[in-house]
């Protein structure tokens, strides 16, 4: 005799009312949670933003001291050019150029042309360029805003970047002193929320500039400048504190921005509390007067199981579904829906491994063929060798050709070790200089930790053809090839290098997605795919290149030791 399920109308009539609160209340923390977190995200947006516009304003102003700088030193280092004339010109069109002042290779003052006065005023302490610092200043110096103490009785803050000189005698460095008070001006007007602001910092956690300097002198106010220098670019909150972080392009500068999560979310969250009461007690006394009318039907559950269909067709393989039970009217139709989604899982879990059978065959397949217009044209070159009476080139060029074809057989493995797959690419090298009369170079550079780990076969030489074919084929200078394997943390990187015409993007995705054709021989794509299906969807052929510059192919692969190669086959 079959158990009789509870009736529909019972257990609704039973559980609306009853779990009515209990969910009110669940959902009404959730929210406020949710909105809270929406809240300081938003905080966090805002936050990004003004420091964002903060850095891209800095950055102009550093962009535009590089080119007054450039200006400069360009003067300095033509000995036809009247210094004078032209620092009396430029300082009246630039007044926010303090001073510019050349130095000799131990560090002493030379020369000094400022709207300040004509003669600065000796002194030990010289902020715009300190003796012991020399050694800083050889690729180029951009110092923290500082009092410029080279004439008595002026005192304008600035930033001073510090450049070499090249040809021009004695003076050794240039000293390009900037006023810095519109830049400072910039940054105390920037406001985040009531109490928020930024500030500059270098690399090291120190302080460039900060809107409450004084503050921080006086031990007034703290900043964490040790926790806030190992952030990295974006946003976080810590201790209620949210700090925006944007590097500048000088590498060694970074803004920061500083906003409290408290002063973002209490009046917020007190108004929607609010809301949140009222709205519940409606939504209490609402489901009391329909609770009796929804207990009398049985539609909840077909829409739920309605909705577990629309699920199911959205995202079928992940699609867990456990039939409901309790009430007979929905029992049998669930139980069917279960039966049917296991099902419909196993056939295709069955042709999503036929699918994968079916291309590792073909990629076989592939492998095995030899691209017979490199195969004819390599021996016509024998031939032509032979024929001109040299001889010893035309064996070592049949030997290299033996060793491509034995490596490429393998002995039927589909992995073989690194070391082989490098000397496979090493003779398909050798044949292609001979071919094209030495018209490109290769090297190869090795980490001796990789080679005995495996590799799929036929890996490097489909893309260095394309480096030969589409990079380095018809360059006027000498083309240059290099390949590397070195270690990635878990992973093997193995990168082909050349200095060919490069590609675009659109070519780049052209190549990713070609297959094989008889004159191109086994395809980028192909090679792609075999590494994707052996090793999975994290691995495989990413290619980077510059038009006219050249292209980088990097390969990534997990290490594969010599005992796990049966199992990856």
């Amino acid at each position: 005799m079959k158990r009789r399920g509870i009736s529909v109308n019972t257990v609704l009539l039973a559980m609306l009312i009853g779990t009515v609160l209990i969910v009110l209340v669940s959902t009404t923390l959730l929210f406020f949670g949710s909105y809270e977190r929406s809240l300081v995200r938003s905080s966090e947006t805002n936050s990004i933003r003004t420091v964002y516009q903060v850095s891209t304003t800095v950055n102009e102003y550093l962009s535009e001291t590089d080119k007054i700088m450039e200006t400069i030193k360009g003067t300095l280092e033509d000995t036809g050019v009247d210094r004078g004339e032209f620092f009396d010109v430029f300082l009246r069109i630039r007044p926010d150029v303090v001073a510019v002042s050349t130095y000799d290779g131990e560090g002493n003052l030379l020369r000094c042309y400022s709207s300040l006065g004509d003669e600065p005023t000796v002194s030990d302490v010289n902020l715009s360029f300190r003796k012991e610092k020399i050694g800083d200043y050889a690729e180029g110096y951009i110092s923290a805003p500082h009092v410029e103490t080279l004439f008595t009785g002026a005192y304008p803050w600035v930033v001073t970047m510090i450049t070499p000189l090249e040809g021009a005698g004695e003076e050794r460095w240039a000293a390009l002193d900037i006023s810095c008070t519109n830049i400072s001006a910039y940054i105390n007007d920037i406001g985040i929320g009531r109490r928020g602001y930024c500030f500059l910092m270098d690399d090291g956690g120190n302080i460039v500039y900060h809107p409450q300097q004084q503050l921080l002198y006086s031990s007034l106010k703290e900043e964490d400048m040790e926790m806030i220098a190992g952030l990295p670019d974006g946003s976080c909150v810590e201790n209620n504190v949210i700090y925006a972080v944007q590097g500048l392009r000088n590498g060694r500068w970074k803004v920061v921005g500083v906003s409290y999560v408290q002063e973002t979310i209490s009046e917020n969250l007190m108004e929607m509390g609010r809301i949140q009461v009222i709205s519940g007690a409606v939504i209490l006394l609402a489901m009391m007067f329909v609770a009796a009318g929804l207990s009398r039907t049985m539609s909840r559950p077909i829409r739920e199981l309605a909705s577990q269909m629309e699920a199911f067709e959205q995202n079928a393989e992940q699609f867990t579904y456990t039939p409901d039970g309790r009430l007979r009217e929905v029992r049998i139709l669930s139980e069917s829906f279960s039966h049917m989604v296991l099902r419909l899982q196993e056939l295709m879990e069955k042709v999503r491994d036929e699918q994968i059978n079916l291309r590792k065959t073909e990629l076989k397949a592939l492998q095995a063929q030899i691209n017979p217009h490199f195969l004819y044209n390599t021996l016509d070159s024998i031939s032509w060798m032979c024929e001109q009476g040299r001889n010893k080139e035309a064996v070592r060029m049949v030997n290299a050709l033996a060793r491509l074809f034995r490596i490429s057989i393998s002995r039927g493995h589909e992995l073989i070790p690194i070391r082989s797959e490098l000397q496979h690419a090493e003779s398909y090298l050798q044949i292609q200089s001979y071919r094209y009369r030495n018209q490109f170079t290769y090297a190869f550079e090795a980490d001796e930790r990789c080679l005995d780990y495996l590799c799929n076969k036929i890996t490097l030489q489909p893309i260095i053809e394309n480096a030969i074919y589409h990079g380095i084929n018809g360059l006027v200078e000498d083309g240059r090839i290099l390949v590397t394997v070195r270690e990635d943390g878990e992973d093997i990187l193995m990168t082909v290098e050349d200095n060919g015409t490069g590609m675009d993007a659109a070519q780049i995705e052209a190549v990713m997605q070609k297959e094989r054709s008889d004159h191109a021989g086994i395809g980028i794509k192909n090679v792609d795919d075999r590494l994707k299906i052996y090793f999975g969807q994290d691995y495989g052929i990413r290619i980077d290149s510059v038009p006219d510059e050249g292209t980088r192919v990097m390969i990534r692969m997990p290490k594969v030791r010599r005992e796990r190669e049966n199992a990856q086959v």
